[in-house]
C-alpha cells in the first residue's frame, strides 16, 4: 500500500491532514517531537480507519535528524507517495528580545528542515508513477509581520521556494502544492501563552483545521499550485497587492506587539 509522511503530525493541521490522507487509504509515517500526543493521534487513525501508522518522535531543530528519519523510512517502506512538510512555530515578541537560540530553531524547522526533508524524500517521490509534495506555508509569508519577524520570514522562504520547486518539478511525476493557512484553532494558544488580547482577536477568525486539511488535501490531488482556506485569509493574502507595505506593518504591528511579557505563540 502506499504511504504518505507527515511532520509535525501531532496535532492542529498536521493531525488533520493525517487523517484526510488515511481517508483516502493512505498507510502513515507520522513525525513529531510531542511523544503522547504523536501515539494518540496514531491509536486514533489506526482505529478509525484500520491504516498502518508508523510514528517517529523527533525534534526538526535538532541537528542530525534526516539521517534518522530516512533510515526509520526505509526501514518500514520504500513506496512513499505523499511527503507533507507541515511542522513549524513562531515566537511572538521583538527579535532584540527573543533568545536567538530559539530564533534559530524557527530557522531550523522552518526552512532547513524542509529543504532536507524535501531533497532527501525527492528521489522516493520520483520512483513512483504519480506523487505529491505539499509545503505548509502561512498567510504571513505574504507580508512583513512585525514581532512576529522571523517567523513570517521564514514562511517567505517557504512561499519562494515552494513556488520555484513547482516549476523544476513540472512535467514530472511530482506534484507541489502549497498550503497557506491563517490563523487556524491548533489548540496550541493556552500552552503558548498568547496574551489575552491576542487570543481573543485570534479567536474571532479561527479557521477549523479539519476545514483547512481538507481544503488542502483537495487541492493537493487536484494538482493546484496554491490554496489560501479560508475568505478573510484570501483577502489577506492579496491586499500587500494594493495596500502599502508601511500601512500594513503598522496595523499588523500593533496586533502583534505584546502587552505583557515575553511569549511564544504557534501560528498554525
Amino acid at each position: 500500500m502506499p504511504y504518505a509522511l507527515v511532520t509535525g503530525a501531532a496535532q492542529g493541521i498536521g493531525r488533520s491532514l493525517a487523517e484526510q490522507l488515511a481517508q483516502r487509504k493512505y498507510d502513515l509515517l507520522l513525525v513529531d517531537f510531542q511523544e503522547e500526543k504523536l501515539y494518540q493521534t496514531a491509536d486514533y487513525l489506526r482505529n478509525t480507519y484500520a491504516r498502518n501508522v508508523h510514528v517517529l518522535t523527533i525534534d526538526l531543530a535538532l541537528p542530525g535528524f534526516l539521517r534518522v528519519v530516512t533510515i526509520w523510512q526505509k526501514q518500514i517502506t520504500p513506496n512513499l507517495e505523499v511527503l507533507v512538510n507541515n511542522a513549524g512555530f513562531g515566537l511572538n515578541g521583538s527579535f532584540e528580545d527573543l533568545d536567538i537560540n530559539e530564533q534559530l530553531d524557527i530557522v531550523n524547522v522552518n526552512v532547513r528542515a524542509v529543504m532536507q526533508i524535501t531533497h532527501a524524500f525527492l528521489p522516493t517521490l520520483r520512483k513512483q508513477e504519480k506523487a505529491y509534495l505539499l509545503n505548509v506555508c502561512s498567510t504571513t509569508a505574504y507580508q512583513t509581520v512585525p514581532y512576529l519577524t522571523v517567523y513570517a520570514a521564514s514562511k517567505a522562504f517557504v512561499l519562494s521556494f515552494t513556488r520555484g520547486l513547482r516549476h523544476e518539478l513540472r512535467g514530472s511525476n511530482v506534484s507541489v502544492t502549497m498550503l497557506s493557512p491563517g490563523s487556524t484553532d491548533t489548540g496550541f494558544v493556552d500552552r503558548a501563552r498568547m496574551g489575552e488580547s491576542l487570543k481573543q482577536t485570534a479567536s474571532k477568525v479561527h479557521m477549523n483545521p479539519d476545514v483547512v486539511a481538507e481544503i488542502a488535501i483537495k487541492a493537493l490531488f487536484s494538482g493546484r499550485a496554491e490554496v489560501v482556506p479560508g475568505f478573510l485569509n484570501q483577502v489577506g493574502a492579496w491586499l500587500p497587492r494594493i495596500v502599502p507595505m508601511r500601512l500594513i506593518e503598522r496595523v499588523v504591528g500593533n496586533l502583534y506587539k505584546p502587552k505583557t511579557e515575553r511569549t511564544l505563540v504557534t501560528v498554525l
